[in-house]
């Protein structure tokens, strides 16, 4: 099946940059390498650009990655941003949505497809659920800017694959390797390549830990990983900061026998 799709870009924070998916080196895979790996199969012609960088905030996004996302004239725009904003005590969703529904109106402006993604549901992360309903306040308004500019949405929220811990690596804030693969599938299924629901598949039985011992493991991520995110946030600091984009240009994507690959230099 060929698509019409001959190029990608992808825009936004860590999310879309693939922590933590450990790649080559120092660099990550993602589920938008993933995606463009299955793109890759069906279109001889394919290139690819990613130019997410972890940390961002959406106005950052869009003053920083959006004007390059144009510039480089893709058929296909994935699209995700806000989830930095949106943790910060003091966060308007309704706000953040005007800002983000301009920038689609950019991108489609210029007839390229986009995609974009729900927030994720925070109800089984320790601390975030107290922003689930700014979360789905968001998504509402999401929902809505897709259905005016014909995007493309993958819901994040209803993944429920994604309320297993094994989908999210150690801080609890990025997606593990497996749970970006099962979003790199719904992707896919949204955009038509695959129609075998295989992001949704149950995952192998688990040993449930006592209390005693999920009260210790959520003391030690808060020490280790939520503590240092406020200090950095209070110091007005990044993770992405002095970082550049993984794959600032539209590069074929490597292939190797049957499967594709992305190798960002």
């Amino acid at each position: 099946m060929l698509l019409r799709w001959n190029s990608l870009v992808s825009l936004g924070d860590s999310f879309t940059e693939g922590m933590d998916d450990p790649g080559p080196g120092d660099t990550y895979v993602g589920w938008a390498d993933r995606l463009a790996g299955m793109i890759a199969q069906r279109a001889p012609e394919f290139r690819y650009a990613n130019l997410a960088v972890r940390g961002k905030m959406l106005q950052e996004i869009i003053d920083d990655q959006v004007p390059l996302a144009i510039s480089l004239k893709p058929d296909l725009v994935t699209f995700c941003g806000g989830g930095n904003d949106i943790m910060l005590p003091n966060s308007d969703p309704d706000a953040l949505a005007e800002v983000y529904e301009v920038a689609v109106a950019e991108l489609r402006a210029t007839g390229c497809d986009v995609v974009i993604f729900t927030g994720f549901d925070t109800r089984s992360t320790p601390l975030l659920r107290s922003i689930r309903g700014k979360v789905a306040i968001y998504n509402t308004h999401l929902w809505s800017i897709a259905e005016r500019y014909h995007c493309r949405m993958v819901d994040l929220w209803a993944m429920h694959p994604l309320h297993d811990r094994r989908a999210w690596s150690e801080d609890r804030l990025h997606l593990s390797p497996e749970g970006h693969q099962r979003v790199a599938l719904k992707a896919a299924e949204v955009l038509g390549l695959v129609d075998d629901h295989a992001w949704n598949a149950p995952w192998p039985a688990l040993e449930q830990t006592d209390w005693v011992t999920q009260r210790k493991a959520d003391l030690k991520w808060a020490r280790e990983h939520v503590v240092p995110w406020i200090g950095r946030t209070l110091r007005g600091e990044s993770m992405g900061d002095g970082l550049a984009p993984k794959r600032p240009e539209l590069l074929p994507v490597a292939r190797c026998g049957d499967d594709s690959r992305v190798v960002n230099n």
